[in-house]
């Protein structure tokens, strides 16, 4: 691995705002993108769980189906049983046998009667999962509809901003290889536990950029300096001064111009 550079206190408090400007440039092309990518990703999962449960209902379905034909084939069987019955009962020979036969009759008339009875459940329950299917179809072709609309939103702010973004990241990379680990972890800490990310911030009125606590006359001087790196004691936040910040700002205009 390559030894870093050494670099002056103001190299790096340069390098820091660079950084700065454009981590919070990957930030705004974010948020430009909002919320589209989450949403999209929602969507993709509705539809995905609409399709298997309508999946389901259509294999419910013909399960029931099956139900039904196996019952009226039920039926059919007990109708040439009770045929059958019929044409024995014409030949019995005793009281017992007669009786015997009209009791398998009956339980065949049972069977058929019961039959009848689940194929009208049956039936009830096709039209209510008919009725469910339609609904989910509707509702499958809704979302269907608004997810390709949010992804169309979506791949047109990618298609602007893709570009850029990844030419930011590998410029952030850039300064961050020429910065020392223990500061670029400190940038790193501070942006994550603070407002907007800023972990890099101008003296601005006599305070931190964003903040309303003053900062001392003495560490005002010692920041102008630009002999030593400075928190506030506050924030927390990496503090640079205002010429400092307004000559890199200038600088990075430049740069994202450039790669827009």
């Amino acid at each position: 691995m390559a030894k870093k550079a050494e670099l002056s206190v103001e190299e790096r408090l340069r390098a820091l705002y660079d950084l700065q400007l454009i981590d919070s440039r990957v930030d705004e092309i974010k948020n430009l993108r909002g919320e589209l990518p989450l949403e999209v990703r929602d969507l993709e999962d509705e539809v995905e769980g609409l399709n298997t449960r309508l999946e389901k209902l259509v294999s419910s379905l013909e399960l029931v189906d099956d139900e039904i034909k196996g019952k009226k084939n039920l039926i059919e069987e007990a109708k040439v049983l009770i045929k059958k019955y019929n044409e024995q009962q014409k030949n019995v020979r005793n009281n017992r046998e007669y009786n015997s036969i009209t009791k398998e009759i009956e339980f065949q008339d049972l069977e058929i009667q019961l039959a009848e009875k689940h194929i009208k459940e049956f039936k009830f329950q096709i039209e209510q999962k008919k009725e469910v299917i339609s609904e989910t179809k509707d509702k499958l072709k809704d979302r269907q509809a608004h997810l390709k609309h949010k992804r169309s939103e979506l791949d047109a702010i990618m298609a602007e901003t893709q570009k850029e973004e990844l030419a930011l990241i590998e410029k952030s990379q850039e300064f961050k290889d020429k910065l020392e680990d223990r500061l670029v972890n400190a940038y790193l800490r501070i942006r994550q536990n603070v407002k907007n990310g800023l972990a890099v911030v101008p003296v601005e009125r006599g305070a931190s950029g964003g903040s309303f606590f003053t900062i001392p006359p003495q560490v005002q001087v010692e920041i102008a300096t630009r002999k030593k790196v400075i928190t506030d004691e506050h924030s927390g936040r990496i503090l640079v001064d205002p010429e400092l910040a307004e000559e890199e700002k200038t600088k990075m205009e430049k740069l994202f111009a450039k790669l827009s």
